[in-house]
């Protein structure tokens, strides 16, 4: 690296020409430009601050509602009618303790992750964090890395640069000395420096890379489903309230303050404000526990992707094998005996500053004991295939994979066929044509081969009970891979992967969209892939519905990882490989990922259950709301009636519920799946609770007995609402059995034990009633029992993407799949 920046002095002054830009800044020079204020300041966040997150979780629109009424009971009502501003006040407090502790993860394993580039200074590189860099350092990049700032390429040695996250363009641009490079750009091949000439909230990129690091609730199928529901449930609420205020405060002979009390009782359960405060938590909690096992979720709405992905593709190398391979042997060819290859070997190990696991290998097999001089050094570029380096007197040398540099129909082709065939990966070293540029695109055309250089890959010990993970969750697994295919589907058949032996190469794949797609569907392994085939491969997946999840490490897999729905980075890949994805596997082990998959799916799957209890109180409360204006009767509950029944049959149960192990795959169209179930159970719920409210009335008549009343109504719907609980906890375990028990246990606790009958305004009256009531509640539950299988039947959930294979899978299980059967 020997070229300099301009002679002139650079940005914020002291940057001077030749040798003092290739020693870098001083360490007073860096002081002084830190005492200025020219430093990386951008905060990176992983999450929102404390007071972003009290201030979503308290300032919100159900919560002025249920705050306003709040106050109004306080004013007006007992504290028994009250009971459900306390509760509110708890729930958020929760989510505001979860959502912190959430944070407290996502910062502690941000840091953790956070890549350290290199800088130059006093002539000395060192790691230093990205905050930590100065207006005019030197900062040196190599393949992968990420571009921190803005700067000006001081050297360059074959340097390209993907500008594809700014500009769109897809291709690697070459950079030479005096280029600009933009931050938010990554390193695709070659190496060398430049000089930052804009840091902090001045470079390119800094403002879009600090909304990207944030804590995100974008691109969420499920809370953009939930704030439909809200809005519905606005428009529905709003002229309910103000019929149900003016009937019990106008039309009704009561005191002003038990009007006020039932008119707030029948406003308070409309609002589902549980189901936000509870999707919140279920989010946190989800992050904590993937946090624990070195899991970072860096957008959120990725844990709910995971739940609705239906195939994985899979880079093969850091994902399937570990980073480090060995050489297993060389095997001369032509005229080069094995010593002159361990020479050339180990110089073209020595050219390259930045080597990969490949290279890394034949460096570790073959010191360089040449004392070559290097003339031009060309790096491992993923769309070349291939790397170089030319030396003084000893000509250019190519190394790289076998089926690119030798001709079609070559001996050696067959050797290597047999050792891919084996899970061999083999590198062919060849004498490039005299005169020939490296950089040049036909640089590899009449090469002289040299040498094969086996090496052995290491199989991740984990990786083939994670494939067969996926394969019983009917998750399709694809291997995708810049290698030889013969060498990857050995390598995924060792591993026990269905398909393997039928390896495609991706130069044969068609053009087509449509083509593409039906081949990817029909194969599982894929060799030979360019990054821009991965891109086009996840797209024509996508094209056919699926979800898609791609992993990968390296910068060939970025633009992948990029449009694929969820991306997910091993912890040691490339910076930009950790910067597009939005989870990033700490320990850089792929068993984790059936974890992840299963966070997913618990939080996803959870939330659907839940949020139908919810939903029916808000019907339910709406029809009661209507049937009471139209009748002109009283409202047929107190505020502390209706939190005891929401606390029994939908606080307390949602909760555990929520954090329950689903292992579902998440089906499409959250609103409709919810709301088939919620509006016509709502329905059956307000109608009998209202019928027998009518028939406690006329029983009651001239007793002047409206607690006797209330009773009997609050003994219907508590009723109905736990045989509702009792349909959703299905598919029972012991512990929900136990959970739906202990609450039907602690209402009938509240009707014995006097005190609890006080202050709940609790009394059933005589028998006659309070077994009419019982009665009505069973003939609504078996009703609910018919709606529900009907509405399962009526309004089917969309089927996640059939695709062949699935469909072949299918047929050799029988048919549907246990949770095509539970829907």
């Amino acid at each position: 690296m020997t070229d300099g920046v301009k002679a002139d002095e650079g940005p914020g002054g002291g940057v001077g020409a030749g040798d003092g830009a290739a020693a870098g800044l001083s360490v007073a020079e860096v002081a002084e430009r830190v005492r200025r204020g020219e430093v990386n300041d951008v905060p990176v966040r992983s999450s929102r601050s404390l007071r972003e997150i009290v201030r979503a979780n308290v300032f919100t629109r159900f919560n002025a509602i249920i705050g306003v009424l709040w106050l109004v009971m306080l004013a007006v009502a007992p504290f028994q009618d009250s009971l459900f501003g306390y509760v509110i006040v708890a729930n958020t407090a929760i989510g505001v303790f979860q959502e912190w502790r959430a944070k407290r993860t996502l910062d502690s394993l941000a840091v953790i992750s956070e890549a350290k580039p290199t800088v130059r200074r006093d002539g000395r590189s060192r790691e230093v964090s990205a905050s930590e860099l100065v207006l005019g350092d030197l900062v040196e990049i190599g393949p992968g890395d990420k571009i921190p700032v803005d700067g000006e390429v001081a050297e360059a040695e074959s340097l390209e640069i993907d500008e594809s996250l700014l500009t769109g363009e897809a291709d690697p641009v070459v950079k030479r000395p005096g280029d600009q490079v933009m931050s938010g750009s990554f390193v695709v091949a070659g190496g060398g420096a430049f000089t930052a000439t804009k840091v902090g909230r001045e470079a390119y990129a800094a403002r879009l890379a600090e909304e990207a690091s944030r804590f995100t609730l974008v691109s969420s199928e499920l809370r953009s489903g939930i704030s439909t529901i809200l809005k519905y449930v606005t428009w529905a609420m709003v002229p309910t309230a103000i019929g149900l205020v003016i009937s019990q405060l106008v039309v009704k002979e009561n005191s002003f303050k038990d009007a006020v009390a039932r008119t707030v009782g029948g406003i308070v359960p409309m609002v589902p404000e549980g189901l936000v405060l509870l999707t919140s938590v279920a989010f946190a909690i989800g992050v904590i526990r993937l946090g624990r096992k070195q899991c970072l979720v860096q957008e959120l709405p990725a844990i709910e992707g995971l739940a609705r992905v239906d195939t994985v593709c899979l880079d093969k190398t850091g994902t399937l094998t570990e980073g480090g391979m060995d050489v297993s042997r060389l095997t001369p060819l032509g005229h080069c005996d094995e010593k002159r290859a361990a020479t050339v070997l180990g110089a073209l190990g020595a050219s390259d500053p930045r080597p990969n696991a490949s290279l890394q290998a034949v460096i570790d097999a073959y010191p360089d004991t040449s004392g070559w001089q290097v003339e031009q050094a060309q790096p491992f570029s993923s769309a070349r295939k291939y790397s170089g380096a030319s030396f003084a007197g000893q000509g250019g040398w190519l190394l790289g994979a076998p089926d690119i540099l030798l001709p079609a129909g070559h001996p050696a082709l067959a050797e290597t066929e047999e050792l891919n065939r084996q899970g061999l990966r083999v590198l062919l070293l060849a004498k490039a044509r005299e005169g020939a540029a490296l950089d040049a695109p036909d640089a590899a055309e009449g090469a002289d081969p040299a040498a094969l250089v086996v090496l052995e890959q290491r199989l991740r010990p984990d990786a083939a009970e994670t494939l067969k993970y996926f394969e019983e969750q009917h998750v399709a697994a694809k291997v995708i891979s810049g290698d030889n295919a013969v060498a990857v589907g050995a390598v995924a058949a060792k591993l026990g992967l269905p398909g393997a032996d039928s390896a495609v190469d991706a130069r044969e794949l068609p053009k087509d969209r449509a083509e593409l797609a039906s081949a990817i569907e029909e194969h599982t392994v894929f060799g030979r892939v360019t990054p821009q085939q991965k891109r086009e491969m996840v797209a024509a997946l996508q094209s056919r519905g699926h979800t898609v999840a791609m992993t990968g490490d390296g910068v060939n897999d970025v633009l992948a990882l990029k449009d694929a729905e969820i991306g997910v980075s091993m912890g040691s890949g490339s910076e930009a490989t950790r910067a597009v994805a939005q989870i990033v596997l700490l320990n850089n082990s792929f068993a984790t990922l059936p974890s992840v998959v299963a966070e997913g799916r618990r939080v996803i799957g959870n939330i659907t259950r839940v949020a139908t209890l919810f939903l029916i109180k808000t019907v339910y409360s709406v029809l009661l709301a209507v049937l009471v204006v139209c009748s002109q009767v009283e409202y047929p509950f107190l505020p502390r009636h209706l939190t005891l029944l929401s606390t029994l049959t939908i606080g307390v149960p949602a909760f555990f519920l929520a954090l329950a192990p689903n292992k579902e795959r998440a089906r499409p169209h959250f609103v409709r799946r919810v709301m088939r179930y919620a509006i016509p159970c709502g329905v059956v719920a307000g109608a009998a609770t209202f019928v027998a409210y009518l028939i406690a009335r006329a029983h009651y008549s001239g007793h002047g007995a409206l607690d006797a009343e209330t009773s009997v109504a609050t003994l219907t719907l508590f009723l109905i609402s736990l045989w509702v609980l009792a349909i959703v906890a299905r598919p029972y375990t012991w512990w929900r059995v136990l959970l739906v028990a202990v609450m039907g246990l602690a209402f009938l606790l509240v009707l014995t034990v006097p005190w609890l009958q006080d202050f709940f305004a609790l009394k059933l009256v005589g028998t006659t009633m309070p077994w009419t009531g019982v009665l009505i509640a069973v003939i609504a539950s078996v009703v609910l029992e018919f709606v529900w299988r009907w509405a399962g039947r009526r309004f089917p959930s969309e089927p996640a993407a059939q695709t062949p294979a699935r469909a072949r899978r299918l047929a050799r299980r029988g048919g549907a799949t246990r949770a095509d059967e539970e829907e």
